[in-house]
């Protein structure tokens, strides 16, 4: 087991250092850097200031000694200071993350209650009407963009229902509810196609004809079948809780969310560059670390994978 998450982290680090390199290289194509941020309020700054503050920041250095000396920060976990706040901007990541957490956390499970049963029954009831509907849901649920049904349930269950404050936060644990829902619609939809299309491969393999020939109960042929969709389903689950943790940067906008990705917005809207490092690095490093989670998670529930490490 050891050897296996070793090799995995070996596999992953080589990416997580080419994304550094290559957000360090993009942030440096800006038409300004940070000193000119730094004056542009200031009005008429003369340029003999400007190139002080250059030399003061390191921005005169040659970029490759500026690259290693950033991610020597980042390794301490050093991601600079905000042109904005002025805050160190490791401080503001931590700051935000907890809410886009419960965010990603509400959403993953009302998308896996609804959806593996859903996509189970439409499976199991092929062409009949259930399955028709379900799939019509599915259907709509997955064309309709994100911030378009956030708008639509704000407008039901906020504005006309009064049931949720969308302006004034109180810090009660019902604010997340219409963000979760929102984004928890859209991933139902795929999730619930995606499942129904896995159970139906699998109701139709040989192990599952044999065993009801031989008269095993529906219910553990179920288990069975439900224990080979859930590998698919942890690839679906590490994709989504990645993409969710890096922010889910329009439902967080609309709903005023103070979380990740709504501080990646207004970042890039204001310019600032460590923020908008920050962020680029983080997304890097969640996804590599959850892909490194269901790696090993393959290991513990497919056998196929233990037998091939051990050949190996």
């Amino acid at each position: 087991m050891k050897k296996y998450i070793l090799k995995r982290l070996l596999q992953l680090l080589p990416i997580l250092f080419c994304m550094t390199f290559l957000t360090f290289t993009l942030m440096q194509f800006g038409m300004t850097d940070a000193a000119d941020i730094i004056y542009e309020q200031s009005g008429s700054v003369e340029s003999t200031v400007i190139e002080a503050k250059r030399r003061e920041l390191g921005l005169d250095r040659p970029f490759l000694i500026q690259y290693f000396d950033w991610l020597k920060n980042v390794f301490n976990f050093d991601l600079g200071t905000s042109y904005i706040s002025e805050k160190p901007v490791f401080e503001i990541f931590v700051d935000k993350f907890p809410a886009t957490f419960l965010l990603m956390l509400v959403s993953m499970i009302f998308t896996l209650a609804v959806s593996i049963p859903l996509g189970i029954i439409s499976a199991l009831n092929s062409n009949a009407k259930i399955d028709y509907i379900i799939r019509f849901f599915a259907f709509v649920g997955n064309s309709l963009p994100n911030f378009f049904v956030g708008l639509v349930l704000m407008y039901i269950f906020a504005l006309k229902l009064d049931l949720f404050s969308i302006v004034e936060k109180t810090g009660d644990f019902k604010e997340v509810i219409l963000p979760a829902a929102t984004l928890a619609i859209s991933m139902t939809s795929k999730y619930t196609r995606q499942i129904r299309a896995l159970t139906l491969e699998e109701i139709n393999q040989p192990y599952v004809i044999g065993a009801k020939a031989r008269g095993i109960s529906k219910f553990n042929i179920l288990k069975s079948v439900l224990k080979c969709v859930s590998l698919t389903l942890i690839t679906l689950v590490a994709l989504s809780i990645g993409s969710l943790l890096g922010g889910a940067t329009i439902v967080e906008t609309v709903f005023m969310w103070d979380g990740i990705g709504r501080l990646a917005v207004n970042a890039a809207l204001m310019r600032d560059y460590p923020v908008l490092q920050a962020y680029v690095l983080f997304i890097s490093v969640v996804y590599v670390a959850v892909n490194l989670l269901a790696d090993i998670a393959y290991f513990y529930l497919d056998p196929r994978v233990k037998s091939e490490e051990r050949r190996g």
